[in-house]
């Protein structure tokens, strides 16, 4: 198994990363562990660096080009602001662990006070411009960091001299937007979210997207936790660890009706074809 998005190098895991890392050797799960600015990309490469069977990307996130404050999944904290250094991140993409660009993209869902959604919108399609041209440089893939931003997303995309290779992290669209990104030749990540209850709310939120899960072909999928946070259903309110990827697995097994082997084995390869650097074979355990 393969979790595409982690971040095993946060502080979450602090007091008892080495066994947190531990269990992930034992279940045979291969860790791309993602930056979301200068020191956590660093981080992650030097995570990726002591361990055979994990891997890094480096990007800058878009809540961290404005300074906002961030509460939810159980995590409060004031986001650094930070503009992208481009040199900085090309010296980081050196390593031969780095697989991709990224966490990066557009979020509308955080809006900075006493900022408008114009200039706000503007500096993440820059910053997203100018980590795509790195990983158009370095041939890397990308991870796309979208929240209530798929229209300008797609439009982004499509804007491009190049088409990217890479992945819309934590997909959460609806079908609409999810063959958009398929005809622009990307992958979907999927994570716990997908193992989630509806909402007595808004059910229908929950079902258009097992709806994406049961129709985007299984040759473009890839699965990721987002540790740690959105741990699946069975560890709901726990902090989220990598291997419960195998939740993500089971999930996607069920709702499209095919073997927990065969989901497995088609989401490794997708992720190897994605981040071509992934020659880590594992042991697989389900």
């Amino acid at each position: 198994m393969i979790d595409t998005h982690c971040h095993i190098q946060f502080n979450a895991y602090k007091t008892d990363q080495a066994d947190v890392i531990k269990r992930c050797q034992e279940k045979g799960v291969i860790l791309n562990v993602v930056g979301t600015q200068k020191d956590t990309s660093r981080a992650a490469v030097e995570i990726a660096e002591k361990h055979p069977f994990m891997y890094a990307s480096i990007g800058l996130h878009p809540i961290h080009l404005f300074s906002t404050h961030v509460d939810e999944e159980e995590s409060k904290f004031l986001s650094r602001e930070e503009n992208f250094d481009y040199e900085y991140y090309k010296n980081l993409g050196k390593s031969p662990k780095v697989v991709a660009i990224g966490e990066c993209g557009l979020d509308l869902y955080r809006l900075p006070e006493g900022r408008t959604k114009e200039e706000i919108l503007e500096k993440q399609k820059t910053t997203f411009t100018a980590q795509y041209n790195l990983a158009q440089e370095l041939g890397l893939a990308m991870v796309i960091h979208v929240r209530e931003a798929h229209e300008e997303m797609v439009e982004l995309l499509k804007s491009l001299t190049d088409k990217v290779r890479g992945t819309v992290h934590c997909y959460t669209g609806n079908w609409h937007f999810a063959q958009k990104y398929l005809a622009l030749g990307l992958n979907l990540g999927f994570t716990g979210v997908i193992t989630f209850p509806p909402k007595k709310s808004d059910p229908q939120t929950q079902l258009s997207l097992l709806e994406v899960v049961r129709n985007c072909p299984l040759d473009r999928i890839v699965v990721e936790t987002d540790a740690p946070y959105l741990a699946p259903n069975p560890y709901r309110g726990k902090r989220c660890e990598p291997w419960m990827v195998e939740e993500v697995i089971k999930k996607i097994a069920e709702v499209k009706g095919l073997s927990l082997q065969e989901v497995a084995a088609a989401t490794t390869k997708n992720a190897k074809n994605l981040f071509q650097k992934i020659v880590y074979r594992g042991v697989d355990k389900i």
